[in-house]
Parts: C-alpha cells; sequence; structure tokens
C-alpha cells in the first residue's frame, strides 16, 4: 500500500502517513526490547535466522519511507542512546559481560535498521532533505565500525559485523556508483563529521574494513564468507569508473601483493580450519584476480606475481607429496585456482594461467585423484576445478591456429574424468547416504567439465582417431561405465546429476551420433529410458534437454531412411551407423512410442512450459510412426462423447496441415505453429465435465 501511494490521485484520506511510521516504530521498537530478554532468558535470537530477518526488512525499507523524517527522528534518538550506553560500559571498571552483550544485539539491530532504510531510497520519491537523512544515520554506523575494529582482535561481536556488513552493501547499492548521485547530500554531513566527501572515499573506507576483517576474522566463517562477498560485489565492475578507482586504493595494493596466510589467517590450512572453511577461498581469488585484470592487460610479470603464493605452495607440494597433510594444502590450492580461473575471461589472461598450470602443475592434481579419490573433500575441488578450465567462456580458449593448447588441455581432462570414474566405480555399493557424496556428485561434475569441452569449439576431435591418439574414445567409453553404475531414478532424483547428464548427453546427440549408434543394445537401451523418464521433469533443463536430444536422434534417423536408397560412398560410410541404429528401433519400436505417447500426453492435458522444445523432436516422431500416431489418435477421438469427435477429428487435421510427409527440418516452423493453435483448440474442446480420454493416455505413456 504505501509502494502504491505516489500513484494514488484520490482525494480520499488513506491515513496511511499516519499510521505507517507508526508500525515502523513498533516494528523497531519491539526488536530493540526482544534483545534484553533473548539474552538474559538464552531464548533464540531471532538474528540468528537471518533469512527471516531479510524477508521481513525487505517490506519495512518501503513501509519506513512513508514520513521518513518521523523514522530517521527515531532511529538517530535511538542510535545515539544505545552507543552511548555501549560506550560507557566499554569504558566502565566492571565491564559487565551481559550487558555490553545486551547492548551490541541493540546495535546489530539498529545497523540492519539503518541499512534498510537507506537501501530503501528510490529515486522518483526521493528528496535533497532525505539524502540528507541519510547521510546523518549512515554517520552513525561508520562512527560504530571504527568503534568496534578498534577492538579488535581483543574484543568482537559477530553479530554487529555481518549487521555492519549488511549496511556497507546496501549504502554501496544506494549511494556508490552512479556518477548522478557524486554531489548527493548525503555526503554532506558525512564530510562534516567523517571527512567522507564523496564515493571515492567511501571506496576507501568499504577496503579498508574488507581488509581489516580478513586479518582479524580469520577464524569466523560467517564474517569471513560475507565480506568476500561484499569484495566479490565491489570487483564486478559496474560502473567501470568506480573499479578504475578501487585498483588505486592502497587497501588494494596490499592485498594484491599480500595474499598469503600470514597476512589473513583464514588462508591458512592447519587443522585448526574445517575443510568447509576453505570454500570461501575460491570468492577471495575470483575478487582479487577481477581487480588485477582492469591493468593487467599482457603483463606477465605482475601475474607471475599473483601466483607466486600458489606456486610456492605447489613446490612444496611436490617435495613432500607423500604427507597427508599436502591433501589440505591441494584443497585450498584448487579452490584457489578456481577463482583465478572463474575471472580470467580474456584469451591473453587464460593463456597465462595456462602456461602455468599445464606441465607443472596439472599432473600433480592426477595424482591427487588416483590416491584420495574416496576422499570426496578433496576430489570435488579438484574436478571443478577443471571443469573450470574447460569453460570457454567469451571464447577464452580461442588458442592460435598454431597451438596445440586446445587439445593437449582436453587430453588432461579425459586423463582425469577417466582416473576418477575408474577409481570411484572400484568402490562398489554405497549405502543411500553415501552415494552421492562419494560418488554421484563427482560424475555429476565430469559430465558437466565433459559438456563444456564437447561444446567449447577448441578440439577439433576428429583429430584423436586421425594421429591414434585414444583420448577421446577412452572419456566417452568412462561415460558409459559412469552412466551405468547409476539407477534411472538417482539420475531424476539427484538435481545437480541431472543438470549435468542431460545437458551432456545432447551436445553427445548433437554431434557425435557415431558414438551413440556404436554403443551395445543394452546401454542404447539405457540412454532411450533416461531420455523417456526426463520428458516428464519439473526441470525445464531436464526436459527440454531430452526433448533436444530425443529431436537429435529422431533427425538422425529420418535422414538415414531418407538415404537409404542412395548407392554413393560417403552415404554408405553413414549408412552403417544409421543402418544400427534403425537396426534397434525396429527391434524395441515401443521405445519411439511410449516417447510419441508422452509428448503427446504434454502437450493436450498439461502445462506444457517448453512448448517449441516438445513440438520437435514430435513431428519426426509421428512421420516415422505414423501409424501408431493414427492409433493414439483414433483412441483419443473415440474416447469422447458423439457431438465432440469432429471437432477434435478437425484439430487433428489442422495439426498435420501443410505439414508434407517426406520432409522433417523443413516442416519444423510450420509443425510447430500448427501445435500451438492446437494446443488451444484442444484446450477448448476437452474444457468440459470429467476426462475419461487424459486416463487413456496416461495408460498408454
Amino acid at each position: 500500500m504505501v509502494a502504491s501511494v505516489p500513484f494514488v490521485k484520490s482525494t480520499e484520506p488513506h491515513f496511511l502517513d499516519t499510521y505507517a511510521p507508526e508500525i515502523t516504530k513498533a516494528y523497531i521498537t519491539s526488536r530493540l526490547e526482544s534483545v534484553p530478554v533473548v539474552v538474559r532468558d538464552g531464548l533464540e535470537d531471532p538474528l540468528d535466522d537471518i533469512a527471516t530477518v531479510f524477508q521481513q526488512l525487505e517490506q519495512l525499507c518501503t513501509v519506513s519511507r512513508c514520513e521518513y523524517e518521523k523514522t530517521c527522528a527515531l532511529l538517530v534518538q535511538l542510535f545515539d542512546q544505545n552507543a552511548q550506553n555501549y560506550q560507557k560500559l566499554l569504558h566502565s571498571s566492571s565491564r559487565n559481560p551481559l550487558e555490553i552483550t545486551v547492548q551490541e544485539g541493540c546495535l546489530a539491530w539498529l545497523v540492519y535498521l539503518v541499512g534498510t532504510v537507506v537501501g530503501g531510497r528510490l529515486t522518483y520519491t526521493s528528496t535533497d532533505e532525505h539524502d540528507a537523512m541519510d547521510g546523518e544515520l549512515s554517520c552513525r554506523v561508520f562512527q560504530l565500525i571504527s568503534l568496534m575494529d578498534a577492538q579488535l582482535p581483543r574484543s568482537s561481536n559477530e553479530k554487529v559485523e555481518l549487521a555492519i556488513l549488511w549496511f556497507l552493501d546496501q549504502f554501496r547499492k544506494t549511494y556508490v556508483g552512479d556518477q548522478l548521485q557524486r554531489t548527493s547530500k548525503v555526503y554532506a554531513r558525512m564530510s562534516e563529521v567523517l571527512g567522507i566527501t564523496d564515493d571515492n572515499h567511501v571506496l576507501e573506507t568499504f577496503m579498508g574494513k574488507i581488509v581489516t576483517n580478513l586479518k582479524c576474522w580469520g577464524r569466523c566463517e560467517p564474517v569471513i564468507s560475507r565480506t568476500l562477498q561484499f569484495l566479490n560485489d565491489l570487483s564486478v565492475g559496474y560502473p567501470l569508473y568506480y573499479t578504475l578507482q578501487l585498483v588505486k586504493i592502497d587497501a588494494v595494493k596490499f592485498m594484491l601483493q599480500n595474499h598469503t596466510s600470514k597476512h589473513f589467517p583464514f588462508l591458512g590450512v592447519n587443522d585448526n580450519y574445517s575443510l568447509s572453511d576453505l570454500r570461501c577461498r575460491t570468492t577471495f581469488y575470483t575478487a582479487l584476480t577481477r581487480l588485477l585484470m582492469v591493468d593487467l592487460g599482457e603483463d606477465e610479470d605482475e601475474f607471475e606475481n599473483l601466483m607466486l603464493p600458489l606456486t610456492v605452495s605447489f613446490e612444496t607440494v611436490i617435495q613432500i607429496f607423500n604427507n597427508r597433510a599436502v591433501e589440505r594444502m591441494l584443497i585450498g590450492l584448487a579452490r584457489d585456482l578456481r577463482g583465478i580461473a572463474f575471472a580470467l575471461n580474456t584469451k591473453t589472461s587464460y593463456t597465462m594461467l595456462f602456461d602455468w598450470i599445464y606441465s607443472a602443475y596439472l599432473p600433480i592434481l592426477q595424482r591427487a585423484i588416483e590416491l584420495w579419490y574416496r576422499e570426496a573433500a578433496c576430489t570435488t575441488p579438484i574436478l571443478k576445478l577443471m571443469a573450470e578450465l574447460l569453460q570457454n567462456r567469451s571464447q577464452r580458449l580461442n588458442f592460435d591456429v598454431s597451438s596445440p593448447n586446445g587439445i593437449l588441455l582436453f587430453r588432461e581432462a579425459s586423463k582425469m574424468i577417466c582416473t576418477y570414474g575408474n577409481q570411484i566405480l572400484s568402490l562398489g555399493t554405497l549405502s543411500k547416504d553415501q552415494v552421492y557424496p562419494l560418488k554421484l556428485k563427482g560424475i555429476s561434475i565430469c559430465y558437466s567439465a565433459l559438456k563444456s569441452a564437447l561444446c567449447g569449439n577448441y578440439v577439433t576431435f576428429g583429430v584423436f582417431k586421425l594421429y591414434g591418439d585414444n583420448h577421446f574414445d577412452n572419456v566417452l567409453q568412462a561415460f558409459v561405465k559412469m552412466l551405468l553404475s547409476v539407477s534411472h531414478s538417482d539420475l531424476l532424483q539427484y538435481r545437480k546429476l541431472s543438470q549435468s547428464y542431460y545437458p551432456l548427453l545432447e551436445c553427445l546427440t548433437q554431434d557425435h551420433m557415431s558414438f551413440i549408434t556404436s554403443l551395445e543394445p543394452h546401454v542404447l537401451m539405457y540412454i532411450l529410458t533416461s531420455i523417456s523418464e526426463g520428458l516428464t521433469a519439473l526441470d525445464t533443463i531436464v526436459s527440454s534437454s531430452c526433448c533436444a536430444s530425443l529431436d537429435y536422434i529422431v533427425t538422425y534417423l529420418f535422414k538415414h531412411i531418407a538415404k537409404e536408397g542412395k548407392k554413393t560412398l560417403r552415404c554408405r560410410e553413414i549408412s552403417q551407423d544409421g543402418q544400427r541404429l534403425l537396426h534397434f528401433m525396429q527391434q524395441n519400436p515401443e521405445v519411439l512410442q511410449q516417447m510419441m505417447s508422452i509428448l503427446m500426453n504434454t502437450i493436450i492435458f498439461e502445462d506444457c512450459r517448453n512448448q517449441w522444445s516438445v513440438s520437435r523432436p514430435l513431428l519426426g516422431l509421428i512421420l516415422l510412426n505414423e501409424k501408431y500416431f493414427s492409433e493414439v489418435r483414433a483412441s483419443l477421438i473415440n474416447s469422447q462423447p458423439d457431438n465432440k469427435r469432429e471437432v477434435l477429428n478437425q484439430c487433428f487435421r489442422n495439426l498435420m496441415e501443410g505439414v508434407e510427409q517426406n520432409l522433417l527440418v523443413k516442416n519444423r516452423d510450420r509443425f510447430t505453429q500448427n501445435m500451438s493453435v492446437f494446443r488451444r483448440d484442444m484446450a477448448d474442446a476437452l474444457r468440459c465435465e470429467g476426462s475419461p480420454e487424459a486416463s487413456n493416455l496416461d495408460m498408454m505413456s
């Protein structure tokens, strides 16, 4: 209701300007009043359920801007009161810990609330007076930051730090980066009190806070994680001018030159840190590398300086590889390198990384997969690193014509996938709670990596067969072995597995049908069954990939049948592959018939969210199985009352109108258009009491 006020033109009073500030006040005061009760009675703290808090604050940010003067005055009063009490407690000789905790809880809520109202600023309703009020509130949070940082590392409060990071992010989104706001009134009061005159000074404050947190909060994963996410958001670089300003800040230069555990304890790999804490290192190195990329160009020396700590770590690993402690070092290194690789989106910078890692350090990662394949905590980051290296994002893997790098990279990926696949299958049968973390998760990453390699357009796969290199054949066989070890139910039950397997299958059916047709009948049946089951998946990524894979298979069959009478040498070579697939389909006609029933059922009776994708394979299935299509059509029509049969008959005639029986590719667009009308007309015709035909088609599918 408050959001609609600027657009209301009625002369009738709405009273929102009266009650919205009261509602805001009630929420704010109730949060503060709950703190002493939570602390003293040991109750569950609402701030621990941060997702719910954010949901509430998302609504409050709109409500609080109605009669903003009242909200601002209330927050200023409460902030000053609680900040003064907090300072008195800190300087008190008795230093009652309970009272200090209460005040810190209140300050955490107030910082969240200030961040919320500042983040609720709307350009079209804001005024200079409102911006000045935001400045008054922001001053107090920036002063609190200085107060809290002065106590580090002796004393700290995680909840206050998380609230401060929330505020900084809201301030960044509202007042940093938009050139129209560089002279905003928000900086008037901040300039008087803090000497912060514009957003460039704010960026320096941001980076100073980030470095302080990374130095002093190394053992607190929530604070480190949120700090690094804030750094990552800053490094994204929109608009460009403030990214250019960022790299000039001393704190950024310090991070680029000193990213070691000596300065930033969270980069350490000793046993005092849990393996899950190492995940944040990827975010750190992604942000750091983005900042380096701003001025990197072709400066290889600058890149080598960034990689120096990692080089030292790898050399240490080489010397003590058989030591168990090496595993933790490799986990950290794999996460670091993945962050770096993710940020290198240009051909020049990616080539620098490839030259650094290829011959010297990829063999170490291969060896780690061999030794510690049972340790998912080790294999997962290494496999994810390889998957990232294979991503041809922004055409960064567009190597020179004379460069073998694309083939070399694929060979290393093939070795790693084959090694992991063979080793993981040796584990045998796993319990239900172990099968995903120890096996299926790694298989899904391997499938994602292979899909990236096959679709990256930086490897000519015919080269492998031409020169007798078996790496391509090996990785495809590894794909089959891993696939056969997974049940159909697991393929669809585990989302990450299904979202990696089905797009990979789509890629294989698009460009490597000779491999598909060469598979043993039981393997081919497994794949076709997985497609059939995936057609009805709720996940549109899965169902769309299934439709595309089926379309490529049906098109391949259709073209083979069309060329069957031709006798050229080229067609005879194609015919050998096509003949195998055709023979399999003739032996198992129910496979394609079942898929046709599923697609027809989806089109007629279900909310088909990927209608275009469904239409592509359906046409080929109809043209290949005209007799069965006629049976499905007759079954549906005959299940209806007499007065509807002619209408349904006409719907089916319209579906195939203008579609020539011997042409597939040229008919597709026409059929897709017809199908859109067909769905609408069928819905109108069947919109009545009961649907006996639904169960009929369901039984057939």
